[in-house]
């Protein structure tokens, strides 16, 4: 087991409506102590389980989830199976009552089987659910999801998004890494991962630090967060998160939002687009185009373009405005067709 001396700051006092503002801009993740505690959801699920599942059945639509099922043996490891040319569990479509129904029925094994429910649009599966249990942050137009299941272990991954993750019923421990641990995570494929985002291949049960031996440098910089029913996560874009969830029922609630309008893109499209027309160039050239990402992409902020007459600053203008975006977009797409 890994030992973490980095806790996560806290705060407390933080209600739906009253986060402050220095929390939502953070670059460093912070724990909301009992943020949600007076949900409905956060009081049912501490009655009991059964409490907790009966509370969400009364939103369920019977729209079809997507279930996750894996074997005992797995440890709760939601992972690649043995020579990474499939997954250690089987996916299929199914009812949300029957995952209540099978979690309720192995609450008190010793190694029950995984099971689990993925990022679920909440609105989609539970209308209604928001309502009654509101972070009061729906200025920044989040997407809301819901995550539940038994006891499992989510490898480190990272969001694009900025997230407020919402322990609601049960007990979650979030390993944490700054962007910049990347190279010392050992980061698998990038288009073939359990849920879709490459993720460490690093068993944080039992790291080999023979096959992995970057990973104490990660350590030096991780941070953990345990939080309880009621406890909410501020996890900035970008951070590396492993999540376990350490109880035999549990929900998590997600509120991802970005900071930037959607008609910018997805950063990765940038990297997906490099990586076809830079990577293999030789050195000598990746460097001369490292500087001019720095000069026109990282470090814009400080670059000054007043040279050039405002009016004819075009794609240098700040900030970038939705005419020019879609101009871009339009240009690229024909060359890439080329």
């Amino acid at each position: 087991m890994l030992t973490i001396n980095h806790k996560v700051k806290e705060i407390h006092h933080c209600q739906p409506g009253n986060i402050p503002e220095f929390v939502l801009s953070s670059t460093e993740p912070v724990i909301l102590k009992n943020f949600g505690s007076s949900w409905p959801m956060v009081i049912a699920g501490k009655i009991s389980p059964q409490s907790a599942a009966d509370y969400l059945r009364k939103f369920y639509t019977n729209a079809p989830i997507t279930a996750y099922y894996g074997e005992p043996k797995n440890n709760g490891r939601v992972f690649y199976n043995e020579n990474m040319t499939g997954f250690n569990f089987n996916s299929s479509k199914a009812n949300l009552n029957q995952i209540f129904n099978k979690l309720l029925e192995h609450l008190d094994d010793p190694q029950p089987p995984t099971m689990y429910m993925g990022s679920t649009e909440i609105n989609h599966c539970l209308p209604g659910y928001n309502e009654e249990n509101n972070a009061a942050i729906d200025h920044l137009k989040p997407l809301t999801s819901i995550w539940l299941g038994n006891k499992s272990k989510i490898a480190a991954h990272f969001d694009f998004p900025n997230n407020l993750a919402c322990c609601v019923v049960g007990r979650r421990k979030f390993t944490l890494f700054p962007p910049e641990q990347l190279e010392n995570l050992y980061v698998g494929p990038m288009e073939f991962a359990p849920g879709g985002q490459e993720i460490s291949l690093v068993d944080f049960d039992h790291p080999d630090f023979v096959k992995y031996p970057k990973f104490k440098q990660a350590l030096a910089s991780a941070q953990v967060a345990e939080l309880e029913a009621g406890d909410a996560l501020f996890l900035p874009s970008m951070w590396w998160h492993h999540v376990e969830s350490l109880t035999a029922f549990n929900v998590l609630v997600t509120h991802w939002w970005r900071d930037s309008p959607a008609f910018m893109g997805r950063p990765n499209n940038a990297l997906m687009l490099a990586m076809l027309s830079l990577k293999d160039l030789p050195l000598a050239q990746r460097k001369a185009w490292q500087a001019q990402f720095n000069y026109y992409i990282f470090e814009h902020d400080q670059e000054d373009f007043s040279h050039i007459p405002t009016a004819a600053q075009g794609r240098l203008s700040k900030p970038l405005d939705e005419l020019l975006a879609k101009q871009i977009r339009a240009d690229l797409l024909n060359k890439l067709k080329r």
